[in-house]
C-alpha cells in the first residue's frame, strides 16, 4: 500500500467522526486539520496523539506516543501504520428525537390510562475527542447525527417516560396539562441526562421537548366531554349531584300522566334513596310549594315545611305525623284541613 502524502478531512458538517480511509503514513506525511476539528491518531485501539486546527508534518517530535509505541527513529522518512480520525467539535443544535412508540401512562388526575407521544430536539458538542472515539465510535467508519440519535434513543425514551409520569403523580396534574410545562420539563431532562452524555465525551448543550400529544382519540373525546361538563357546572354554580337531581326534577315535572302527587312522592323517595340530603330535599320542597298542593306538613324534628301528602320529611327523613283536631259535635278525631266531619257531617270551622 502506497504511503499517503496528505491526510485531510473529506466528510460533511453533519458528521461527528470520520476515519481517513488509508492508514499507511510516514514521518513526512502532511496532516491538515480544519477549524472546529481535532485529528486523533489511533494505534492498536489506543488514542495516541491529538492535533488541533492547523497544518502539520507527522514528524517524531509531534507524534511522541506513536513514536514510542513503534520505536520510530529520529530523522529520515519512516513509514508507520496508524488510523487518523477527524472529530468535528462544532456545536450541533438540531438533532431531532421522538418517542417511536406511544408511552402508556396513568393520568394522575383522571386515573385512566392514556397513550402519549413526545418529540423535540437536542444540541450537543464533542468535548473529549479521545473518550468519544473509544467509547462510542467502535468499529464504525463514520458517525453521523442519526447514529447519535439512535445510540441515545433508549436513554431519552426511558428518561422522558419516567420524568413525565413522576411529574404528573408528584404534582397531581393531568397529562393534558403538560404542554404548558414544557420548558420546565425540558430543563429537568437536560439536567437529568447531561451526566450520561459526558461519559461518552459529549457535552449536552440543551434538550428540548417540543410537543406532548395524546394518541387515543376516544379517550380524548371522553375527557374533553367531561371537562366541558365540569366547566359548565362551574359557570352555573352547581355540582354533579345537583346536576343529577335537576335531571330527576325535570323528568318528573314533564311526566303529566303520573300526576302531581305521584310525581312528588316518587321524587321524595328517589332523593332519599340516593342520599342527596338537604340539597335535593329543598329542590323538591320548593317544587311542591310551586305547585301549591295542599297545606304543608311541618316536620316535628327539623320544623321544615313538606308537601301535604309527604310521609317522610324531605330534609331529615323523619316520619311525618298527621295533625289531628276534634269535631265540636261528636268529638271524633279528624285530620287538620278537613272541612266536614266524616262521622257526623258537622261543618268544621263554622
Amino acid at each position: 500500500m502506497a504511503i499517503v502524502d496528505v491526510v485531510k478531512y473529506d466528510g460533511d458538517m453533519d458528521t461527528f467522526a470520520w476515519k481517513f480511509p488509508n492508514n499507511a503514513l510516514s514521518t513526512k506525511t502532511q496532516l491538515i486539520v480544519n477549524e472546529s476539528q481535532e485529528a486523533v491518531l489511533l494505534k492498536g485501539g489506543q488514542a495516541c496523539d491529538i492535533f488541533g486546527p492547523g497544518h502539520y508534518v507527522l514528524e517524531t517530535a509531534n507524534i511522541p506516543l506513536v513514536s514510542k509505541m513503534m520505536y520510530i527513529p529520529f530523522g529520515g522518512e519512516t513509514p508507520f501504520s496508524a488510523e487518523v480520525w477527524y472529530v468535528n467539535k462544532v456545536y450541533s443544535p438540531d438533532i431531532k428525537w421522538q418517542t417511536e412508540t406511544p408511552i402508556q401512562l396513568l393520568d394522575a388526575k383522571f386515573n385512566i390510562p392514556i397513550s402519549v407521544t413526545a418529540n423535540g430536539q437536542f444540541g450537543i458538542r464533542i468535548a473529549d475527542s479521545k473518550k468519544f472515539l473509544l467509547r462510542l465510535v467502535g468499529t464504525l467508519k463514520t458517525l453521523h447525527k442519526d447514529n447519535i440519535k439512535e445510540f441515545f434513543r433508549g436513554l431519552y425514551m426511558s428518561r422522558v417516560k419516567d420524568l413525565i409520569s413522576k411529574y404528573c403523580i408528584k404534582n397531581n396534574i393531568s397529562i393534558l396539562q403538560l404542554n404548558s410545562l414544557i420548558t420546565e420539563l425540558s430543563e429537568q431532562l437536560h439536567e437529568n441526562m447531561q451526566g450520561t452524555f459526558e461519559k461518552y465525551g459529549i457535552e449536552l448543550i440543551n434538550f428540548y421537548i417540543e410537543d406532548i400529544s395524546v394518541k387515543d382519540d376516544l379517550t380524548m373525546a371522553v375527557i374533553k366531554s367531561a371537562l366541558a361538563k365540569r366547566a359548565e357546572m362551574d359557570i352555573v354554580g352547581y355540582g354533579y349531584a345537583q346536576e343529577r337531581s335537576f335531571d330527576v326534577l325535570e323528568g318528573a315535572a314533564n311526566n303529566q300522566a303520573a300526576g302531581q302527587s305521584g310525581m312528588l312522592g316518587a321524587g321524595m323517595g328517589l332523593a332519599m334513596g340516593v342520599g342527596m340530603g338537604n340539597t335535593v330535599g329543598q329542590q323538591f320542597g320548593g317544587l311542591a310549594n310551586g305547585f301549591g298542593i295542599g297545606n304543608p306538613k311541618v316536620c316535628s324534628d327539623c320544623h321544615r315545611n313538606n308537601a301535604a301528602d309527604a310521609v317522610f320529611c324531605a330534609y331529615c327523613g323523619k316520619p311525618l305525623s298527621v295533625a289531628k283536631i276534634k269535631c265540636s259535635k261528636c268529638e271524633a278525631e279528624i285530620d287538620t284541613g278537613a272541612k266536614f266531619c266524616p262521622q257526623c257531617g258537622n261543618k268544621l270551622g263554622a
